[in-house]
């Protein structure tokens, strides 16, 4: 049995190749959309993919699953549990078979054993693995989303993301049994998890890539909870805001993601293209990093720094709806490339064109001006505001808000400032701060590109702030 797993760290993502040496078969569980690496993998190996599947209708990045059996052939195998409103839409049009609790996949002489494990999701399913050629029971899981080093997946976002009132204290208790059915198998058992440390589909995912089932149980939080209403409290219990994409990729990976056949890197347009590109109404995202941006940008752009975040706040913050543009700075090697396939990954495939750096000399030289994010210290901040000429926007989240924030200080999630732009002031300074100064620069720009003349981004966040011995206020549900 050949076992190999692919990280995707942007995405905190992993996916899984099985193959059969005897038979040369193999089978990707919760591939996504950069085909590309399956692929080559399995040329390497000597083994053609001839199976394509994965645990639940994902939530935080576009599935591969239709990408690669279409780029393969291979047969698409896809969760028939959970009912028909968590049913996949595509399934009959690409000729799937749908799993159901106990059903098996051989691929060659492994065999894949389903068990349904609701609670993150409905139609969640757990792969069992097991190597026929020396073994009659299974060596490892798949666990998807269900059970994760140190955490359990979260059964809030078809509720907090897709707004589906009323099923996430239905989907914790889900997932209560199903952990309790899963605890009953033998301690060896692997545990192969979709996601590691910095996924949003957990609160508390370690950044070891694997287990046994037999350590979760012993130190996984969730296994020890005897009590279905205190493990229902608990789960649900400081649970971070979900990526405002989340629920479009929900949707996308219901219907059917469009099928790219690959990865293709955009034109780089002539930079002097680019006053007819900011001047379109499409969103212009520059890429660079923020003191780059801080220093010089084209009025209009938000900054969206091409670094391990990237992927989150494009998501959130770039609508789905129309192509957009990017500006980046390819003087460093594949940075279009990375760009490109960040955006792929979570379903933003519509990029008219980018730009280089020597798109913001021909800004210049067409007589327009660049401009400067204002940047304060928090000594500067202090003594104003006293005088009320300076309104605070807190773009953290929820719970590091309720921890401690700066006193008045409201709290948006960089996540929502999209949609909640009217509560912003348009009468004095408004400064944006974060915990240590990377989401308020991103909010910064996207609050200066609607409209928000006075906008100032806070140095070195509520961290800065704190460690200056400021006064600091808590929320009163954290006394």
């Amino acid at each position: 049995m050949l076992l190999r797993r692919f990280y995707d760290p942007k995405l905190a993502q992993a996916s899984y190749l099985i193959a059969c040496g005897r038979s040369g078969d193999a089978i990707v569980v919760d591939p996504n959309r950069d085909a590309e690496q399956y692929v080559r993998a399995a040329e390497s190996e000597g083994v053609r993919i001839s199976f394509v599947t994965e645990t639940h209708i994902h939530a935080d990045f576009v599935s591969g699953s239709r990408e690669l059996a279409a780029r393969t052939g291979a047969r698409l195998y896809l969760s028939g549990e959970g009912g028909e409103d968590w049913s996949y839409d595509f399934a009959a049009a690409d000729d799937a078979v749908l799993l159901r609790d106990g059903d098996t996949i051989d691929v060659g002489n492994i065999r894949l054993s389903v068990m349904h494990t609701p609670g993150h999701t409905p139609e969640h399913l757990t792969f069992l693995v097991t190597d026929r050629a020396v073994a009659d029971e299974p060596m490892g899981a798949i666990t998807g989303d269900f059970v994760f080093v140190g955490d359990v997946g979260r059964p809030d976002l078809l509720e907090r993301a897709a707004k589906l009132e009323g099923t996430m204290r239905a989907g914790a208790r889900d997932l209560f049994a199903s952990l309790k059915r899963f605890a009953a198998l033998p301690d060896w058992l692997q545990v192969w998890p979709g996601h590691g440390s910095g996924s949003a589909c957990g609160k508390g995912i370690s950044a070891v890539p694997h287990s046994s089932l037999g350590y979760e149980r012993r130190f996984n939080w969730a296994f020890s909870i005897t009590d279905e209403d205190e493990f229902v409290r608990q789960v649900l219990e400081g649970q971070p805001e979900p990526p405002a994409y989340f629920a479009e990729m929900k949707r996308v990976n219901k219907h059917g993601p469009r099928v790219l056949g690959e990865l293709v890197r955009p034109a780089r347009l002539d930079a002097s293209g680019v006053i007819a590109a900011v001047t379109s109404g499409l969103p212009f995202v520059d890429t660079r990093a923020a003191d780059a941006f801080a220093s010089h940008h084209i009025p209009g752009s938000v900054n969206i720094p091409l670094n391990k975040s990237f992927s989150t706040w494009a998501g959130s913050l770039v609508p789905y709806d129309r192509e957009l543009y990017l500006l980046i700075d390819d003087n460093v090697a594949d940075r279009a490339d990375e760009a490109t396939r960040d955006l792929a990954m979570i379903g933003l495939d519509r990029i008219a064109g980018y730009f280089g750096v020597d798109a913001l000399k021909a800004w210049e030289d067409d007589g327009r001006a660049l401009e400067a994010m204002p940047q304060l210290t928090v000594s500067d901040l202090a003594p104003k505001l006293t005088g009320g000429d300076v309104h605070v926007v807190d773009v953290r989240g929820a719970s590091e808000w309720e921890a401690g924030h700066l006193p008045g200080a409201p709290n948006v999630p960089l996540a929502t400032l999209a949609e909640r732009l009217s509560e912003v002031p348009r009468d004095r300074l408004v400064v944006v701060q974060c915990q240590s100064g990377g989401r308020s620069a991103i909010a910064a720009s996207l609050l200066r590109a609607n409209g928000v003349e006075r906008v100032a981004n806070l140095e070195g966040g509520f961290a800065a702030w704190s460690r200056a011995g400021l006064p600091v206020e808590v929320d009163q549900r954290q006394r």
